[in-house]
């Protein structure tokens, strides 16, 4: 891409995240203290966990190095905003879910760039990429903090003191930044279609089987420490769907060569949806028959 594309791009996902920080309120904050057992293991699980369990599997699992790069940074982004709509939606907590993604989304300024370095560097596949990349470290925590820290601060604040003017845009910025994130999804796929093309099978499988432990990990991280069923569906969605655009992001601007890295997070961008709306549909069933066999006499 080129460097006015990687501008534009960079702005984008900053205005996607300050039109999710609209929306946010100095409550969504505070009420970490109603909810602080799911609150603190669905951050642990979202950035210690899964992140360390994606390194012990790319480390031992026969995979391109790519492929092991674009996974490792996908575990290392935050929940995205879907997240918040797939628990809504499937009668979870949705209280819960918008404090772990505003929480999560403030925190990944430090954790994004330091689980990706760390794992990438520890691994053996990646590690010789990485060195031969080059990129400072200090220039990946400065586009995550400009996409994500800054616009969260600036978003909060229009929210909060022209809380007017935020509820009428933010709609537009939440469907104009779904639009934005598979637009992203579409450049990255059309870019390296051959490649995608040439190996199909082992990235649909490793996207789908990395959602899948995203998805098991959060489920029975916060079943194990006992979170009812309205906490537990908000942990499993805001561990299991990652914010594809800001690894796509981060692609673009430091590993442009990397054809294998976009089309992991470009694959992650269209199967969470998937995925998503398929547990959120199996969740919603089960309600509906449970309910069922209460009220029959």
């Amino acid at each position: 891409m080129s460097h006015a594309s990687l501008y534009a791009l960079n702005i984008i996902l900053a205005l996607m995240m300050f039109g999710i920080a609209l929306n946010l309120r100095l409550a969504d904050f505070q009420r970490v203290v109603r909810y602080p057992k799911g609150v603190v293991v669905g951050l642990i699980t979202q950035f210690l966990a899964l992140p360390g369990l994606t390194f012990i599997a790319t480390y031992y699992l026969p995979l391109p190095a790519e492929i092991e790069l674009g996974l490792l940074l996908v575990a290392s982004c935050p929940g995205g905003s879907f997240s918040n709509i797939m628990t809504y939606l499937a009668g979870g907590n949705a209280a819960l879910s918008v404090t772990m993604t505003a929480l999560a989304s403030s925190l990944a300024a430090f954790f994004t760039p330091f689980n990706f370095i760390l794992y990438s560097s520890l691994n053996p596949v990646t590690a010789p990429l990485m060195a031969e990349i080059a990129v400072p470290a200090e220039q990946i925590y400065a586009i995550v903090a400009l996409v994500l820290a800054l616009p969260l601060l600036l978003g909060l604040a229009v929210g909060r003191w022209q809380s007017d003017w935020a509820a009428k845009v933010e709609p537009g910025f939440r469907y104009a930044s779904l639009a934005a994130l598979y637009g992203f999804v579409a450049i990255a796929i059309w870019q390296n279609w051959q490649a995608l093309q040439a190996s199909a099978l082992i990235f649909i499988w490793a996207v789908i089987a990395h959602n899948l432990l995203a998805l098991g990990l959060g489920y029975g991280a916060s079943r194990m420490v006992g979170l009812d069923v309205a906490d537990r569906r908000a942990v499993t969605f805001e561990v299991g769907l990652q914010n594809s655009g800001l690894g796509l992001g981060i692609i673009f601007t430091f590993f442009a060569d990397l054809g294998g890295m976009a089309i992991v997070a470009a694959g992650w961008g269209i199967w969470h949806l998937i995925s998503g709306m398929t547990l959120c549909g199996l969740w919603n069933r089960g309600d509906r028959r449970q309910s069922a066999t209460v009220e029959s006499p």
